[in-house]
C-alpha cells in the first residue's frame, strides 16, 4: 500500500487505491433567510448497496441563518502525505472548513463520526473583516498542517484578492500574501511547491455579486490570472486574459505534481483558458483552448453558457465543465493538453429547454433545443452547476445551486422546486458519458423546505481538494 495518513501519494495511488464513495457532503443552503437553522451539511448515502441510498441520512445545521455556506475543504490531504515513519505523526482527515460567502463565517465540522458530522468551532466573520478581508471562498490545507483560504473582498465588500491562514487548530492567524503587491480580486486557487508557484483567479466585488447577476457590473468583474512565488508569498506578476475571460473562476492544475500546466474556467462567457510553463521559461503562458458558443433567441438577445465548475480526472486524461445556462455537463480529453477534444456532452435542463418558452434562432452546435429532463418522475430543474468525480473516474455527480441570490434570479422554479443531485456514468476507456436514470438525490422535500445544494465532498478525498506534492 503506498497510501499514507490522509490521502495518497501520487494520483496514480488515489485511482487504485481510494474506496469507492459510499457517502457524499454536500453543502447544502437555505434559500429562506427566516429560517434560523440556516444553511446546513448534508450527509448523503451513496451506496447502492444500502437501504438509504440517495437519501439525505443526516444534516448538520449551522443554526445561524444567512451566511451561505458555499465552498469547503479537509484539514488535510494528500499535499500532507509523506512516507516512513512521518506517517504516525499526521493529522487525520476528519475536519471539513466551511466559509461563508456572504456572512464571512467560518464554520469547522467534524466528520469523526462519518455518517453524523458535527459541529465544533464557528469563525466569526468579524474576525475576517478585522483582518481586512470578506467572502472567504476556497479552502485547501497546505503540507505543514495549517489551512488557507481564499478571499474575494475588503471588509467594505469591494474587491480584493487575498487569503487568510488557521493554523492546525482552527484559529485565525492572519494573512497570506507578503509584499506590496495585491490581487485587483479573488476566487480560487491552486499552489504546486515543486515549481515555487500558486495561481488564483477573480470574481468581483461581494458588495455587487451578493445582490445578482447586472450587465452593468460585468466592467467591474475580474479578467486575470495572478501568479504567486509560493516560497516567500509574493504576488508576482498577473495575466490579463481579457474582456472575453470575464470571472475567471475555477483553477485546475494537472493532478501529476510534475506538470507545471492546468486550466481555468471563465464563466460569464463560457471560456477555458490553459497555463503552462514553457521549460526554459520564466513566466506561465496563457492560451484559450475551448470556447463555448452564445445561443442567440428570437428576441434577439443571446444567452452565455455561464461555466460555473470545471475538474480534471485524477489521471489528467478527462476535463469536464458544465454551462449553468445553457444546461449541459460536457468532457473533454485533454491527452493533449493544447486541443482538447470534445468526447460527450449531456444536458440536464438549463434556460433553453424545449418547453421553456424560449426560442433559439441561431445555435452553432445543436440542430435543436434539448427536451426537459425527468429522473425516477421528478424533472430537474435549473442547470448543472457544480461537479465531483469518483476517483475511480466512473462516476460524475452534479448539483444544481450556483449562489441563492443568482439560483433566485435566474432559477426561481428550481428555488422553489427544491435543487437536486445527479449522477453520470462515465466510459474511462472511450470517454462518454450517460445518465443514471437509478440515480436522484432531490432536496424538495427537506424538513425545513426545499434547499440547494451546492459543492460535494467524498470522505476518501477527490479530484478537487487533494494537491499532489513531487516525492523528489
Amino acid at each position: 500500500m503506498s497510501s499514507c495518513g490522509p490521502g495518497y501519494v501520487t494520483p496514480q495511488d488515489a485511482i487504485k487505491e481510494g474506496p469507492r464513495e459510499k457517502l457524499l457532503y454536500v453543502v447544502t443552503v437555505q434559500p429562506n433567510p427566516e429560517d434560523p437553522q440556516g444553511d446546513y451539511l448534508s450527509t448523503v448515502d451513496v451506496d447502492p448497496e444500502s437501504p438509504t441510498f440517495c437519501q439525505v441520512i443526516h444534516r448538520t445545521f449551522t443554526n445561524r441563518p444567512g451566511d451561505e455556506l458555499h465552498h469547503f475543504g479537509w484539514n488535510t490531504c494528500s499535499s500532507c502525505c509523506k512516507k516512513g515513519a512521518d506517517m504516525k505523526c499526521l493529522p487525520k482527515r476528519d475536519k471539513l472548513i466551511l466559509p461563508c460567502l456572504t456572512g464571512d463565517s467560518i464554520y469547522v465540522m467534524s466528520t469523526e463520526k462519518p455518517r453524523a458530522p458535527e459541529l465544533v468551532k464557528v469563525i466569526d466573520g468579524e474576525e475576517m473583516r478585522k483582518l481586512d478581508c470578506c467572502a472567504p471562498h476556497t479552502s485547501h490545507c497546505l503540507a505543514d498542517g495549517s489551512i488557507m483560504i481564499s478571499t474575494l473582498g475588503d471588509a467594505a465588500g469591494n474587491a480584493k484578492g487575498d487569503f487568510v491562514t488557521l493554523d492546525s487548530n482552527f484559529n485565525l492567524t492572519g494573512t497570506w500574501t507578503r509584499g506590496e503587491k495585491k490581487a485587483a480580486a479573488g476566487y480560487d486557487f491552486w499552489y504546486q511547491p515543486y515549481f515555487d508557484v500558486m495561481v488564483s483567479s477573480e470574481w468581483g466585488a461581494p458588495k455587487l455579486f451578493r445582490h445578482g447577476f447586472h450587465d452593468m457590473h460585468l466592467k467591474d468583474y475580474g479578467t486575470c490570472l495572478n501568479f504567486y512565488r509560493w516560497s516567500t508569498h509574493e504576488l508576482l506578476y498577473s495575466t490579463d486574459l481579457g474582456e472575453e475571460a470575464a470571472a475567471p473562476l475555477e483553477i485546475r492544475f494537472l493532478h501529476n505534481p510534475k506538470q507545471a500546466q492546468g486550466f481555468v474556467g471563465c464563466a460569464v462567457f463560457a471560456k477555458v483558458f490553459r497555463f503552462h510553463k514553457p521549460d526554459n521559461g520564466e513566466k506561465f503562458i496563457v492560451e484559450k483552448v475551448i470556447d463555448v458558443p452564445a445561443k442567440t433567441l428570437s428576441n434577439g438577445q443571446k444567452i452565455q453558457g455561464l461555466m460555473t465548475d470545471i475538474l480534471i480526472s485524477m489521471d489528467d486524461r478527462f476535463l469536464y465543465f458544465s454551462n449553468w445556462m445553457h444546461g449541459d455537463v460536457r468532457q473533454y480529453d485533454i491527452s493533449d493538453p493544447t486541443k482538447p477534444k470534445l468526447t460527450a456532452q449531456v444536458f440536464l435542463n438549463g434556460a433553453i429547454v424545449s418547453d421553456s418558452g424560449v426560442v433559439v434562432t441561431k445555435d452553432e452546435e445543436l440542430d435543436k433545443q434539448p427536451d426537459p429532463v425527468i429522473i425516477k418522475g421528478r424533472r430537474l430543474e435549473g442547470g448543472p452547476q457544480m461537479l465531483q468525480l469518483s476517483l475511480d473516474g466512473k462516476r460524475l455527480y452534479v448539483s444544481t445551486s450556483l449562489y441563492s441570490p443568482w439560483d433566485k434570479q435566474f432559477y426561481p422554479k428550481m428555488v422553489k422546486a427544491g435543487g437536486t443531485i445527479v449522477q453520470l456514468d462515465v466510459d474511462t476507456v472511450n470517454g462518454g458519458m450517460t445518465v443514471n436514470p437509478n440515480f436522484l438525490v432531490d432536496f424538495g422535500k427537506e424538513p425545513n423546505g426545499p434547499t440547494l445544494p451546492h459543492e460535494m465532498r467524498y470522505p476518501g478525498g477527490d479530484c478537487t481538494s487533494d494537491i499532489f506534492l513531487a516525492q523528489d
